[in-house]
């Protein structure tokens, strides 16, 4: 199949060979759009389990690719189909420390968390204690405080605001029963004495309210420690796309002392906000960085930013 080929008319099997690289010669952007695909095909678990159970096994077989970028992907989307035929491989890629990078890793143990699977807690809880890497052991105390919460009566009748995003999150958001004004929200995301489980809560809540001012409490945010908290913060920047988070990001993007996993995340979210200073910047980075998980998330994001510039839709046919 050509590297030009309309992947959204694509067979299931020809998905995979894209999504794998059969030809050897696809590009990056092709195989993304690729995995979208698939993700929606196996989240379709109520109307054809089979073909939902394929399209799965098919996004899994992408955990051999030598892509980290692509990889931590595929686990993130295996977390946003729920299907729990996903949930094997993840545990396979959360305990092989060995094979596959902590950015793949992490994104495995979240994946967990989305899926709201109890049969792993016995697993997260051994990596939440014992992990040498504090990004493994975040990631699972934040699964194991999303699954507790997914199976609880605390989450059949707490009232949660109508998200703008389809997303399945890391922790749900604060509920709406308390009126939390910015500032107080703003106090909970960075209390270091604060669960991170609240922590995030109260992150999702800033991003479901999306305004100026609940984007400039995110991005302070970024001066946390943590880097998986502030990969996290530049996600959801993501997913407002609104323009006021761009200088943040831009210096975050840039600053090289940043983990990877938090300058890629900047770098995508730029892409989905797509205004005209960032295209510059993101040529650069394609080019010049150090960084391979950093350059290749700038080649995603200059297709998202072709797309989000073009009058389409929708960067892929996500469910």
């Amino acid at each position: 199949m050509s590297d030009e080929q309309d992947v959204d008319n694509a067979s299931l099997d020809q998905l995979r060979d894209i999504l794998i690289n059969k030809s050897g010669d696809v590009k990056l952007a092709n195989r993304f759009r690729a995995l979208f695909n698939l993700k929606c095909i196996g989240s379709e678990i109520d109307t054809d389990k089979a073909r939902a159970d394929i399209a799965v096994q098919y996004i899994g077989e992408c955990f051999k690719d030598s892509s980290e970028l692509l990889k931590h992907e595929v686990a993130y989307v295996l977390g946003q189909t729920k299907n729990m035929t996903a949930a094997p491989i993840l545990r396979s890629i959360l305990i092989d420390d060995k094979g596959q990078q902590v950015m793949v890793r992490h994104e495995a143990a979240e994946a967990l968390g989305a899926l709201g699977d109890k049969d792993s807690l016995e697993l997260l809880q051994d990596y939440f204690k014992n992990d040498p890497l504090i990004e493994i052991r975040q990631t699972c105390e934040l699964a194991i405080e999303r699954i507790h919460w997914e199976n609880s009566e605390k989450s059949k009748t707490e009232n949660l605001q109508l998200s703008l995003y389809e997303s399945i999150d890391p922790a749900p958001p604060l509920a709406i029963d308390q009126e939390y004004k910015i500032e107080k929200l703003k106090n909970i995301l960075n209390d270091q004495d604060t669960s991170l489980f609240e922590r995030y809560r109260a992150m999702f809540r800033l991003r479901d309210i999306g305004t100026d001012e609940a984007c400039l409490a995110l991005a302070s945010g970024f001066d946390d420690e943590s880097a998986l908290f502030k990969h996290e913060i530049a996600y959801v920047f993501g997913q407002i796309c609104n323009p006021v988070t761009v200088p943040s990001l831009i210096k975050v993007l840039k600053d090289v002392r940043e983990a990877p996993m938090v300058r890629h995340e900047a770098a995508e979210a730029l892409g989905s906000i797509a205004t005209d200073e960032v295209l510059p910047i993101l040529q650069d980075i394609k080019k010049d960085d150090e960084d391979e998980v950093v350059r290749d998330s700038a080649v995603v994001a200059l297709d998202m930013w072709e797309y989000e510039n073009s009058g389409e839709l929708e960067y892929a046919t996500t469910a």
